[in-house]
């Protein structure tokens, strides 16, 4: 009854309420070992440690008899055959089943006493050092408002552990009935390294096959340091890795934990107690001790995967460190790796935000010169030589060190990649080098210590530099170069420097298949170079940078590498003096002033010059006197002729042309204003420009004429002519026509009352050119004669057409010129057509004027036209003789005569025309016969006129139709004429001809 009323009341008791005194009083009285040891200790695992002391040691008590009846059995066999004490062993536990489960409970609790000691142990050390894994809870207010009133005063009186003790990541009870292996991993993975360093201390034999799973929970953010008695080491002796050495709670295993009785117990086929897993399940273990090889490969990945999750460097170089402090083989290398990798993350200079994500493998698929431009890629010019010292030249040597003990020396490995990085980097970090390299340095000071090598350096980086804006920066490299006292014979260092600059620019010329020269490419060409030859190429280089600057300075910056380029390139010379003298004056806030012009010849004409070494400027192969005219025609393509004219006429004129070639490069820029002008109004704009681009020379006859070709083309533009429908006529257009007096005709053409401006049209025929030319007047007053016409303004057309009668007599009658000058015959063949175009027209009622139109027409056609002419004559001859009949018909009726429309003809023709006309005919003894009546001679006189006047193209407007008079004074229209069959017309025409042919005494065939 008592032993069952403990059991109840057992059952029924919380852990909590568990205390030390229940189990040394209640516990201890009750009989039943089984029960005590079974339900009561094993089966009860509370989080006290001093109760559940108390447990486990008052279980291990009530298993003692069980030891010694198993001991009693084993002493009566009297053997000690391992056979034998396991047979006994089996048959005793088939027989005493409760004994067999007490020794199974007594093995339990015992390991469970060992785990509790090793718990014990870790709170005290974690007391001790603060390092439980976790994060110590924040204290609760004591006097916490909101509290229930129950926390704080439930405190168990049994609970005797200190409220001070730091709590490990794992409890007590999980910590005796968990996997160890498990806890193990768990501790591992929370950071809790001195729990975890005793767990293996004390329970090494267990977990040491483990090793490597629990090493894999460890974060790879952890260093080294903290878990170090848990990384693998090496044993010299052995080759191989040491086994770790434990401390057990106890140093002789007990009876149950033997081999034989644990295999006693698992062959008896009882159900024995299994209260927790068993430790490893699921684990991967390692019980073999691993060699050398396999030992530097488990470091190996370890480092991979410490840098691929964390990216760490830091962290994984520890390790490598570690493992090489232990002896391992072939860390060295990887360690060395590390270092140069670490010195790269953590030591170099480093953007603000470090995006760069380093592995091994990234940095072993790094070349050499790639690693140092990867260290110097963030420092700045004040950090650059410092970097280089501590960060570069380490490495370059840890890479000589290198080959040299992979048997193939290279002591020029560090200065050749150093000279690399040094041509491949901006201009700016080159200089930095450089002036970290004076000759007057000290030479442990100097990253460059020889001389010629950073002569040669410099040489190819400014000439292989595509910079056109870091003058500076290139001076600062040149002052940093040596100077060496080289004596040298004049006409021999000539050659030499035209040698050396030939070399060079045909090298850099870009091509095709090479279009430009790298830095590393010019240092091979180089390196060569005797010293005498290296410091007069360094004289080139000095006369080329104050080249440059000057070009820089008038913003037409050109690389270095264009000096040796155009060295012996007229053309490149020339190009680039005009790009100068014009690309300086379109910098508006730049040349505004007289003096920032003459600066800027000063320049231009110190390029052509030689300099004290005899090496001449980058315009070296042009004259002052072209340099000069190119500089002028700068400053007048910027339109600044004020500025042109102060130059020109200031008492210090540093212009040393003559008035011709100032003319011509006045004109030259007039064209250029002109052609580029888009309107034709000389009061604006670049036409503007071109007119009074004019008048900085002294006046002279050609600029005049200029001047007015530039008043003639604003007067055309003015009339609104047109190159195509809708787009006015250009400037250029005009400029390049040929035939000019075209643009008389298209003014007529495009304008309905330009015609009526006879001295306006005419002078713009003078402005284009035709001042003096007798012949191109007498053709516009032509077209003049002939838009009036088509206009039907029959007086305008005459008086243009008596004016030009007049200026072909004068010419003809001109001593000056001979009767056959072919001048004479095209004005007199223009002059009688146009007379006859207009004197033929019966809607001129002027009778008297169409007669003596007609009558110059025969004076001045030739022979062979003469019929056609008399034709239209015979018709207005026949009305007039039909008007003086009817005037002599109403006289003699005593009637008024009504006054005819049409003037008589003696009344209207000039007796001197008459008379010639009548002389003409005599001599062709030509009575005016019927046959000359035909209409189709005015058909003929109209195809010859138009043939003749072909260059000049009238007008056609006007009436879309005329008529002409018949025989008999009667209108007859020229469509029926033309409606006539082909036969007939063609017939009419060859006797025609041939009668006219026959009056004026042409042979006959």
């Amino acid at each position: 009854m008592a032993s069952t009323s403990a059991y109840t009341q057992w059952a029924s008791l919380p852990d909590d309420e568990i205390t030390t005194n229940y189990v040394e009083t209640t516990l201890s009285a009750v009989p039943d070992d089984l029960w005590v040891a079974a339900a009561a200790c094993l089966d009860r695992a509370v989080n006290n440690t001093e109760v559940q002391e108390s447990l486990l040691k008052l279980g291990i008590s009530r298993t003692e008899r069980v030891i010694q009846r198993c001991q009693d059995t084993l002493a009566s066999e009297e053997t000690e055959a391992p056979d034998t004490i396991h047979n006994s062993l089996v048959e005793y536990f088939v027989n005493s089943p409760i004994d067999a489960r007490l020794c199974n409970i007594r093995s339990i609790l015992l390991q469970r006493l060992d785990r509790l000691n090793t718990y014990v142990e870790m709170e005290k050390s974690a007391l001790e050092s603060g390092d439980t894994g976790v994060e110590d809870d924040v204290d609760e207010w004591e006097d916490d408002p909101w509290a229930d009133g129950t926390a704080g005063s439930s405190t168990s009186t049994t609970d005797t552990r200190t409220k001070s003790s730091p709590q490990l990541p794992v409890s007590l009870s999980s910590f005796l009935l968990g996997d160890i292996v498990r806890l193990a991993c768990e501790l591992a993975s929370l950071e809790a390294f001195s729990a975890l360093h005793i767990l293996f201390k004390r329970h090494g034999p267990v977990l040491w096959p483990f090793r490597f799973v629990i090493l894999e929970n460890i974060p790879e953010h952890i260093h080294p340091s903290l878990y170090n008695f848990l990384l693998p080491s090496y044993s010299p002796a052995t080759n191989s890795e040491p086994t770790m050495i434990s401390e057990p709670w106890r140093m002789q295993p007990d009876f149950v934990e033997a081999r034989q009785c644990q295999s006693a117990l698992q062959e008896s086929n009882l159900a024995l107690d299994q209260v927790h897993t068993v430790d490893g399940v699921g684990y991967e273990a390692h019980h073999l001790l691993l060699s050398d090889d396999e030992l530097s490969t488990w470091y190996k990945n370890r480092v991979n995967r410490v840098i691929h999750s964390s990216g760490m460097i830091d962290i994984a170089l520890a390790i490598v460190q570690h493992g090489a402090s232990q002896g391992i083989p072939g860390l060295d290398e990887l360690g060395e790796e590390l270092s140069l990798l670490s010195r790269l993350v953590y030591d170099a200079p480093q953007a603000d935000e470090m995006d760069d994500d380093w592995t091994l493998a990234r940095w072993y698929s790094l070349e050499p010169l790639a690693v140092v431009h990867a260290y110097l890629a963030h420092s700045t010019p004040g950090s650059l030589a410092e970097d280089i010292s501590r960060l570069v030249m380490p490495y370059l040597y840890v890479l000589e060190a290198r080959a040299e003990r992979a048997g193939s020396p290279d002591p020029s490995l560090p200065t050749r990649i150093l000279y690399e990085y040094i041509l491949s980097a901006p201009l700016e970090k080159a200089a930095v080098i450089f002036e970290a390299s004076k000759p007057t340095l000290p030479p442990a000071q100097r990253l460059i210590r020889d001389d010629e090598d950073i002569a040669r350096l410099a040489l190819a980086c400014l000439y292989g530099s595509d910079s056109l804006d870091e003058w500076s920066t290139m001076s600062r490299i040149f002052e940093c170069l040596p100077a060496w006292d080289i004596s040298r014979d004049d006409d021999n260092d000539e050659d030499v420097a035209d040698t050396t600059v030939a070399s060079l620019g045909t090298f850099v010329k870009p091509s095709i298949m090479h279009p430009c020269s790298t830095p590393s490419e010019l240092l091979i060409l180089f390196k060569p170079l005797s010293l005498s030859s290296l410091s007069r190429a360094l004289d080139i280089l000095d006369v080329h940078l104050e080249s440059g600057e000057i070009f820089s300075r008038w913003s037409v910056p050109a690389p270095l590498r264009w000096f040796l380029q155009s060295n012996g390139d007229i053309n490149e010379q020339r190009s680039w003096a005009n790009r100068m003298a014009r690309r300086a004056g379109g910098q508006q806030d730049q040349l505004n002033t007289q003096e920032d012009w003459e600066w800027l010849l000063e320049d231009m004409l110190k390029l052509t010059g030689k300099g004290d070494n005899g090496l001449k400027g980058a315009f070296g192969l042009l004259s002052r006197d072209e340099v000069t005219r190119i500089f002028l025609s700068g400053l007048l393509s910027t339109g600044k002729f004020d500025i042109a004219k102060a130059i020109l006429r200031s008492p210090r004129n540093k212009i040393d042309l003559d008035a011709n070639t100032i003319e011509d490069i006045c004109i030259s820029c007039f064209h250029e204003l002109y052609d580029n002008a888009s309107s034709g109004n000389y009061k604006i704009g670049d036409m503007k420009l071109a007119y009074d681009c004019l008048d900085i020379p002294r006046s002279s006859n050609r600029l005049v004429k200029e001047k007015q070709f530039v008043e003639a083309t604003s007067r055309i533009s003015s009339f609104n002519v047109q190159s195509r429908p809708g787009i006015p006529i250009s400037p250029i257009e005009i400029r390049l026509t040929k035939d000019r007096l075209s643009l008389i005709s298209r003014v007529l053409s495009s304008n309905n009352d330009a015609y009526k401006h006879t001295e306006v049209i005419l002078d713009l025929s003078y402005k284009l050119g035709f001042a003096e030319d007798v012949v191109a007047e007498v053709k516009v007053l032509a077209m003049l004669a002939d838009t009036a016409l088509q206009a039907e303004d029959f007086e305008r057309a005459y008086e243009n057409s008596e004016r030009m009668v007049d200026i072909v007599f004068k010419l003809r009658a001109s001593s000056e010129l001979d009767a056959d000058d072919p001048r004479i015959h095209e004005v007199t063949e223009v002059c009688w057509i146009a007379c006859f175009q207009l004197g033929r027209q019966p809607e001129f009622e002027e009778l008297g004027k169409r007669m003596l139109l007609l009558g110059r027409a025969l004076e001045l056609c030739p022979a062979e036209k003469l019929h056609d002419v008399l034709t239209a004559w015979q018709r207005l001859e026949n009305e007039d003789i039909q008007n003086r009949e009817e005037r002599m018909t109403h006289r003699r009726s005593g009637t008024a005569a009504v006054s005819s429309p049409r003037k008589l003809v003696d009344s209207s023709l000039p007796i001197n025309v008459a008379s010639t006309l009548r002389a003409r005919l005599q001599d062709f003894h030509m009575p005016s016969p019927p046959l000359l009546s035909t209409p189709d001679a005015a058909a003929l006189a109209s195809r010859t006129f138009k043939s003749v006047a072909a260059n000049f193209p009238f007008g056609h407007r006007g009436r879309s139709q005329l008529s002409e008079t018949d025989d008999t004074g009667s209108h007859r229209s020229t469509s029926t004429r033309r409606t006539e069959g082909e036969d007939v017309s063609a017939h009419a025409t060859r006797v025609l001809s041939k009668g006219i042919g026959w009056l004026i005494g042409a042979d006959e065939e």
